[in-house]
């Protein structure tokens, strides 16, 4: 079993992020898009005093995603990519257009996934952001 693990990354305040992941299914495999049949995402605030508590923000709570827009049929390996030489096939860039992400200095989010596949239990990609 893979083991769950938060990526933790830092962002400005009201700014953007490119999120990169590799996401890999029950049989250790990285999933391409044909595994998956929807998704959608949500940012939260956390309150560092109760890990059980998480504000949603505003214009970005169960937003759906294109999957052919956030995952790869095949890993990728660019500049984006620097954790090890096999790559990702996960990447959202967060739109902050019309409403910020990350609005408070000093305070951690959550970006929290969820892909569904098109047969089995729903996959959960989190991100950790450190606002700066």
């Amino acid at each position: 079993m893979a083991d769950a693990r938060d990526v933790h990354g830092n962002a400005y305040k009201n700014g953007s992020a490119t999120l990169l992941a590799r996401v890999v299914g029950g049989d250790g495999t990285a999933i391409v898009p044909g595994d998956v049949a929807g998704a959608e995402y949500s940012i939260y605030l956390l309150d560092d005093r109760d890990p059980d508590a998480r504000t949603p923000v505003t214009g970005h709570q169960d937003a759906a995603l294109n999957v052919s827009q956030v995952l790869f049929a095949a890993l990728q390996t660019d500049d984006l990519w620097t954790v090890d030489d096999l790559g990702y096939n996960f990447r959202h860039v967060l739109d902050v257009s019309a409403n910020q992400a990350f609005a408070v200095a000093g305070r951690r989010y959550l970006v929290e996934f969820r892909l569904t596949p098109v047969s089995g239990q729903v996959i959960l990609v989190r991100f950790r952001i450190n606002v700066i």
